[in-house]
């Protein structure tokens, strides 16, 4: 049937039978037989006939709507199916924590789409149990987690190494004292996460070893929100180093500033996926980039 509305479309394409048939490369009479099959089949006249003139139905334009509709999901399966066999991806899923959305993503995903631009790449987020749970359980092909885990049945790779550093604004009186300690933190304004993250778990146990309590003035989970609002509410923040870009720094006015301490907070970034061998062939590219995009710069 689908090759019978293929002919019908290229006879409504070319208003007559006579140029379908030297189009489709078939007699006049051949192809007024498919025609009427066709409409045998469907219990419907798609054309009326005036003499040689054909005039399409209300069910005959309906039928060629369907035509085209079959036409172009045909063409975009064959296209599919050749991209499958040539072993180029096709669709992926990766899971992202939320604490490494911003620092990770980006040159990730531009390197994967640059390489594979017709490769469909789903993101799906959480905290990192949740993102583990996700590619244990086969929802996510690969995940990146801010942390080195042991899990039975997943493969860690080491990305990079992170910590967090203290950013103000380059206006700010921490930007004076020629060495910082976490003394400087005490009472001092501070936008810190929210509560529940890791990061914010990280930070809280900083302080309460260094018997440090900042002002608190607000909790935010973004790290594009918290830039943003630092030099506006002159306030601190620790955030990781890993998203704080030269561009990112000079662009919002902020400064980087180093504390010994804060040198407690670094943890390791890392790539998880099932160690079984049953990885797509989009998984496996996306494991291939992810390492090439992150190892060779930190190895």
């Amino acid at each position: 049937m689908f090759d019978d509305l293929d002919i019908f479309a290229a006879v409504v394409e070319h208003s007559s039978l006579n140029r379908a048939s030297r189009q489709l490369n078939l007699s006049q009479p051949a192809l007024s037989r498919k025609i009427s099959k066709l409409e045998e089949r469907l219990s419907v006249a798609l054309f009326n006939r005036f003499g040689k003139r054909l005039e399409l139905t209300e069910v005959g334009r309906l039928t060629y709507t369907y035509a085209l509709e079959q036409r172009q999901q045909r063409s975009k399966f064959l296209e599919a199916l050749s991209k499958f066999r040539e072993g180029e991806p096709q669709f992926v899923t990766l899971g992202a924590s939320l604490t490494t959305l911003q620092t990770t993503l980006p040159p990730l995903v531009n390197a994967y789409t640059e390489k594979y631009p017709a490769a469909e790449l789903k993101l799906i987020t959480g905290k990192t149990h949740e993102i583990v749970s996700s590619v244990s359980e086969g929802k996510c092909d690969v995940g990146i987690i801010a942390s080195s885990i042991q899990e039975p049945g997943l493969r860690c790779i080491p990305l990079f190494e992170d910590q967090l550093r203290l950013v103000v604004s380059s206006h700010h009186p921490l930007t004076l004292p020629a060495k910082l300690t976490m003394d400087h933190l005490a009472r001092l304004p501070m936008i810190l996460f929210s509560k529940g993250t890791w990061y914010r778990r990280m930070t809280d146990e900083l302080f309460q070893r260094c018997a440090v309590e900042p002002d608190v003035r607000m909790e935010i989970d973004s790290f594009e929100a918290i830039v943003r609002l630092l030099p506006t509410i002159k306030a601190a923040a620790l955030l990781p180093k890993s998203y704080l870009r030269p561009e990112l720094l000079n662009g919002g006015g902020l400064v980087s500033l180093h504390i010994k301490e804060l040198e407690q907070t670094q943890r390791t970034t890392c790539l998880i996926y099932q160690g079984s061998g049953s990885l797509s062939t989009a998984a496996r590219c996306l494991v291939q980039v992810t390492e090439e995009v992150f190892l060779p710069v930190h190895e």
